[in-house]
């Protein structure tokens, strides 16, 4: 090979690399932030952004690699890339937290629907790892995305530091970066590509299944939780609702209601999910359940039950994730009773999960 020929095909290898970095400017990004600063930091041309998010202008992605370098801070924050966000407010993501650093959750995978991140149900080693930050440089991310898989690599490690199935069906959709907080974030060298789609080593982790919990629940249209203030005004509240239809139970833990339902936080954030349970006899029965973020359990009309299990509701370390951590003692009737479960939601997670100690002499239906 000549040296002529040698020098052009690096500049043709070059000019390739650079065609696929994003100018950090409005533009090719939408940036909606208390303020930004596009400047260079610590030796990166980069743009700072503080308590808001940038999206990419104009182009969609469905398959590909995403990489980007950003300046972590030691403190309480949030930063990571959404992707295939649609204008239903469906999207996947991964996110890191500094403030975790070397922790089991020191970063996430989760999706977003209908704008709720649902990580109190999508947690551990499934869709996080521990890893040691850096406070002191740039930190290399890269995203690889095909099909329904991703896989995640830090600081250019050869191997994926994680893999997961994504949660939505492969849709193509918009780009962004967010979550600096108050204190903002630098992001520098944002690269896309979607010709690098190759998957290595794809070895997602497993999570146990809670056994014999309800598969599905009937989830109703939503209403302001104001409205259970006034017991008596119950049955009221029960006769103007509409009925959606099921949701099932996922990761084997809870089902997901915003499946169904968009969260409105002024107007709408509690709906009843519902069970019907027909017993062959009156008996008092063990019910195991669990729900994100608050609960009003009732029973033939009756609310029996009051709880919340909201992030930091218990202590300043709680996460409010879901799982079979209360029960109530249900007196059934002979013949049908119904079981609603009225669940409100402020972020976290719109979750509902239940099963019976022991299920003798009772059917369930929807």
């Amino acid at each position: 090979m000549t040296l002529r020929l040698f020098i052009s095909l690096l500049c043709i290898a070059y000019i390739g690399n650079a065609q696929n970095t994003i100018p950090l400017d409005t533009i090719n990004w939408d940036i909606q932030a208390k303020s930004y600063l596009i400047e260079n930091y610590k030796g990166k041309n980069a743009i700072y952004i503080q308590a808001g998010a940038m999206t990419l202008k104009n182009k969609i992605f469905l398959n590909g690699t995403i990489e980007f370098d950003i300046f972590l801070k030691e403190e309480q924050a949030f930063p990571g890339v959404y992707f295939r966000g649609t204008k239903d407010l469906d999207s996947e993501q991964w996110y890191m937290r500094p403030h975790l650093s070397g922790k089991p959750d020191a970063n996430q995978a989760a999706p977003t629907t209908k704008g709720i991140s649902a990580w109190q149900l999508y947690f551990g080693e499934k869709y996080s790892f521990p890893y040691n930050y850096k406070f002191d440089d740039w930190t290399h991310v890269k995203i690889v995305v095909k099909d329904d898989k991703a896989q995640v690599f830090l600081d250019g490690n050869k191997e994926p530091n994680l893999s997961w199935n994504l949660f939505h069906k492969p849709k193509e959709g918009i780009v962004a970066f967010r979550g600096g907080r108050f204190n903002g974030m630098h992001i520098a060298n944002v690269k896309i590509n979607p010709s690098q789609t190759e998957i290595i080593n794809f070895s997602p982790k497993t999570r146990k299944a809670i056994v014999n919990l309800i598969p599905k629940w009937n989830i109703s249209t939503a209403f302001d939780e104001k409205q259970l203030t006034d017991i008596n005004n119950l049955q009221k509240t029960l006769n103007s609702r509409k009925w959606l239809g099921t949701i099932a139970v996922e990761e084997g833990t809870a089902a997901n209601i915003s499946r169904k339902v968009k969260l409105n936080r002024k107007k709408g954030n509690t709906v009843f999910a519902k069970i019907d349970i027909h017993s062959t006899k009156k008996q008092t029965k063990l019910f195991e359940y669990g729900y994100s973020d608050r609960v009003v359990v009732i029973l033939n009309g009756k609310p029996i039950y009051k709880g919340t299990n909201k992030w930091r509701s218990r202590d300043y370390r709680y996460l409010g994730t879901v799982g079979l951590f209360d029960a109530v003692y249900l007196p059934l009737k002979k013949g049908k009773n119904t079981l609603l479960m009225a669940v409100s939601e402020d972020f976290g997670g719109w979750l509902i999960t239940g099963k019976f100690k022991n299920d003798k002499d009772i059917t369930i239906s929807y």
